[in-house]
């Protein structure tokens, strides 16, 4: 019997983990088989998390926080969460491997997965140049044509990143007005190498075993025209990875867990949740830990106002 388990190894999962273990609760921390670390594994330089002026990269960043909630007495497992069972006082976590742990508490921090197109296609040349992730992909593209999706800060990013490799980007947007942060739009449109391409919607990949173009049309007129390239970057956000907790926990309009206030308590007691699986706004690493935090001391709370009588039958 665990007092608390955490879903999730993101800087969520990992900062609610230092701070429960510090706390004495001993928390088992479920990472995951292919994810563990989270988005920030797939991230070069993380110029904006505070204590690293020279920037730190992604991957780095995730290590030291595993390793600073080692070092407090969490136990990381690397397995995936199949099948969640919330109700009672005594909450069950099966894992893939069919162990199932229990617990007082659940903390659920399993962040976000990358949002597709939903167009033809797009799944099975997936890897073969369709890709969600510039940082593990753009190697690959070295002097070719590739094409961002997307307007948000992370399709800027995408985009400044790819032009170390390709020798032109194009960046699609269905609108003329971006949703990037300026410093973000300045940076990609300052680049030469970055064209950008708006009222456009992405509508058909082209290609056998490769990309090798896409359609486009264009949201005024309704014209279609096609752009000759060899990889496809999707940078159209991302959906709170939320699937296990259906029906168990009461979600928001944006399909993001909801709680209580600022707190991070959900609609069933002793269920907590941090990161991006609540919050469809900042999205950031130093936001997500910060919620980390929050889910830890309440926890901790709650696992105080427990009555004797539910600890003692839990230990049975």
């Amino acid at each position: 019997m665990r007092q608390v388990i955490i879903i999730g190894s993101g800087p969520a999962g990992y900062t609610a983990a230092i701070y429960a273990a510090r706390a004495s609760l001993s928390p088992l921390l479920i990472a995951s088989s292919v994810e563990a670390g989270g988005e920030l594994m797939k991230t070069t330089e993380v110029e904006n998390f505070p204590g690293f002026p020279d920037g730190i990269m992604g991957p780095d960043l995730m290590m030291k926080m595993q390793e600073q909630a080692e070092k407090f007495g969490t136990e990381v497992v690397l397995d995936d969460v199949v099948s969640l069972d919330l109700s009672g006082d005594v909450k069950k976590v099966t894992l893939g491997n069919g162990d199932v742990h229990e617990a007082l508490s659940v903390i659920y921090a399993t962040g976000s997965a990358y949002r597709k197109l939903g167009i033809a296609d797009e799944t099975r040349l997936s890897g073969y140049g369709v890709s969600w992730c510039a940082t593990c992909d753009g190697f690959f593209f070295r002097q070719k044509t590739v094409a961002v999706v997307g307007g948000g800060d992370s399709a800027m990013e995408e985009a400044t990143f790819l032009t170390k490799f390709a020798d032109k980007v194009y960046v699609i947007h269905r609108s003329e007005k971006l949703r990037a942060s300026k410093i973000m739009q300045d940076r990609a449109l300052a680049n030469p190498k970055i064209e950008f391409v708006f009222n456009k919607v992405v509508e058909r990949i082209y290609g056998e075993d490769l990309v090798t173009g896409i359609g486009l049309r264009d949201t005024v007129d309704a014209s279609e025209s096609t752009i000759d390239l060899s990889g496809l970057f999707v940078a159209i956000g991302n959906d709170p990875r939320v699937h296990l907790v259906h029906g168990q926990l009461e979600l928001t309009h944006d399909g993001t867990i909801a709680v209580d206030g600022r707190s991070s308590r959900t609609s069933v007691p002793g269920v907590f949740a941090a990161g991006d699986v609540l919050d469809v706004t900042y999205r950031q690493a130093v936001t997500a830990a910060g919620s980390g935090t929050v889910a830890a001391l309440d926890v901790e709370h709650y696992l105080a106002s427990l009555p004797r009588q539910v600890l003692d039958a839990a230990t049975v």
